[in-house]
């Protein structure tokens, strides 16, 4: 009995703290009961709005090859060029490439420019990136200055990727091409101090060392 006599005092002190500090903050529990509710819900409905859209690119997607292959290349092309702007990394570079495969764009600039749409809007692993910027700097090695190849590919040949070899070569066939051979034997000697660098690569880049030799 005396234990009791203390038991029920202390649960009734702790009741009315527990009511005076509902009643205190009242309004910061139902705010933050209802925001839980709110962000449980937006949460939601991105999640839904996000795998909707996804459904819809790849749907597209699949269409516009399918029309392309019936041999209605603008159609297929408006749907290809809505899906890379888009901004969904991997169905945005997919249809950009599958434009550029099948010679859908003429336009170097327009090219150029969708390049860069895709770097400037989609995040991608760092060995995707590069491969964009190293397909880029392919494509537009037929037209720009030896400055704009040259910090262009930075990103590559100043680091470890797995593109710098293939970067390396590209700038030596760059200047190999102009004939400017001691320029393009430098870069050709780094691709062949890559380690573990792909035999062809190295058998071939072997081989314009010996060419431009002979020049």
């Amino acid at each position: 009995m005396e234990k009791n006599s203390f038991k029920y005092p202390v649960e009734a002190r702790d009741k009315s703290k527990l009511t005076d500090f509902y009643l205190k903050n009242k309004k910061i529990i139902y705010l933050s009961i209802i925001s839980l509710i709110i962000i449980l819900i937006s949460t939601s409905f991105y999640l839904n709005h996000k795998e909707k859209k996804i459904a819809s690119l790849s749907s597209n997607y699949v269409r516009a090859k399918i029309i392309l292959k019936n041999g209605d290349k603008d159609t297929a092309k408006n749907i290809l060029n809505e899906i890379v702007l888009s901004n969904n990394p991997t169905y945005s570079a997919l249809s950009f490439f599958l434009m550029l495969n099948e010679n859908l764009i003429e336009d170097k600039n327009k090219i150029s420019t969708l390049f860069d749409h895709l770097l400037k809007n989609n995040k991608y692993e760092k060995e995707i990136k590069d491969l964009i910027i190293f397909k880029k700097f392919l494509f537009q090695s037929n037209f720009i200055d030896e400055s704009e190849l040259l910090e262009g590919l930075k990103p590559l040949i100043n680091t470890n990727s797995i593109w710098k070899p293939h970067a390396l070569l590209l700038i030596a066939d760059y200047f190999f091409s102009k004939k400017e051979y001691l320029k393009a034997q430098d870069f050709y000697f780094q691709v062949v101090s890559v380690k573990n660098l792909e035999k062809g690569m190295y058998d071939y880049a072997r081989s314009q060392i010996s060419l431009s030799n002979n020049e």
